[in-house]
């Protein structure tokens, strides 16, 4: 077989979406994956261990914003296809940190553009007809929804609200441009909150899960009325391949899980799936360890995706409900140990008590 119509280079391969991906991507489709990862906090080996040595799982440790690693790369495996999960993706870091973000998710993903680009034009024609540059993007770029305001479609405007969103919005026009002005065959996916098992616990759910599990504070920004639409992490994947198989060059895709929720419910559900697992936990109930706490700056109050087109389209629905998507979570967790040991390292700590520690109660 002509390795080019097979390899598939992944980047960000390491984090929580995209270590799913490549995990489902070798169980269903089976075919070689290179998989480039700067390993920061949340690039975690340990997601790709039933991988570690599968010969079609290739890892290398690199930023996607290093051009002469990537154009190597390239030139070495010949990939039919790119599909960029590298991001620096936490609202609250954002805030934070704010250059981080635009020089990942902005300057990164225009160098690696860059690079798949020149690489794209050298390809032969069949080739170069049939490569795709598939760009993973999130609902957050849209802005926020009021609580009567239809869900966001692929023709929302763009009103990003926070860093981290601002920066992602500008890595979507950047790979809109190159598409419109180069002709590079490009996807972009628009996705809502994902959960599921390896998430980094910085995010709600998996955040929620491991200090409810420890016995720890449950902080609630807020009065816990924000509403997301959650989708379970593998039929995010599902959808991602579905994109990348059947997508038209040029277009957006929504993935959504259709399934808004408030933050406060969330937790809820956390806590009473817990005190259902764990009936001998010393913390039951563990809804008494949820606090309210004073909310983040600019916090979107809701999102919703329409995901009409993807159905439509290319045949996609979610598969998996958030009750059983969420029993599974925390089932993974608890599993788990050695693994959350080994994340909530000291510079996980430190960034609890520099997000956490300032933020009083409200009562």
């Amino acid at each position: 077989m002509d390795r080019y119509q097979s390899t598939i280079l992944v980047t960000g391969g390491a984090g929580f979406i995209g270590a799913n991906f490549v995990l489902q991507w070798i169980a269903e489709v089976g075919k070689p994956v290179v998989n480039l990862d700067k390993l920061t906090y949340a690039g975690n080996l340990a997601n790709l261990a039933s991988v570690r040595s599968d010969a079609r799982h290739v890892f290398l440790q690199g930023d996607i914003g290093d051009t002469p690693v990537v154009a190597k790369l390239l030139a070495e495996y010949r990939p039919c296809a790119v599909l960029n999960f590298a991001a620096e993706s936490h609202v609250d870091r954002s805030i934070h940190s704010a250059g981080e973000f635009i020089e990942t998710n902005l300057v990164g993903t225009f160098r690696l553009l860059e690079a798949v680009r020149h690489y794209w034009q050298t390809l032969p024609a069949g080739h170069k007809e049939a490569f795709r540059f598939l760009h993973v993007s999130t609902d957050e770029v849209y802005g926020s929804l009021g609580p009567a305001d239809p869900a966001f479609s692929e023709r929302h405007n763009y009103q990003p609200n926070s860093p981290y969103s601002a920066s992602k919005a500008g890595s979507d026009h950047l790979v809109r441009a190159w598409h419109h002005t180069y002709g590079l065959p490009v996807l972009t996916t628009n996705c809502s909150n994902n959960y599921g098992p390896f998430q980094f616990p910085e995010k709600l759910i998996s955040f929620m899960i491991l200090n409810a599990i420890q016995g720890k504070p449950l902080p609630v920004y807020g009065d816990g009325q924000n509403v997301r639409d959650w989708l379970f992490v593998t039929d995010h994947c599902s959808a991602i391949r579905t994109v990348l198989a059947r997508g038209l060059p040029g277009e957006v895709y929504n993935i959504g899980g259709n399934c808004e929720r408030t933050n406060i419910d969330v937790v809820r559900a956390i806590c009473r799936t817990l005190d259902d697992f764990l009936p001998d936990s010393a913390y039951r109930p563990h809804e008494r360890l949820i606090t309210f706490v004073k909310d983040r700056p600019g916090h979107d109050r809701r999102y919703a995706i329409d995901t009409s087109k993807i159905k439509r389209d290319l045949g996609w629905q979610p598969a998996v409900t958030f009750e059983e998507g969420l029993q599974q979570t925390i089932r993974w967790y608890l599993d788990n140990e050695e693994w959350v040991s080994n994340v909530q390292s000291g510079e996980y700590r430190n960034w609890l008590a520099a997000n956490y520690a300032q933020r009083q109660m409200v009562t």
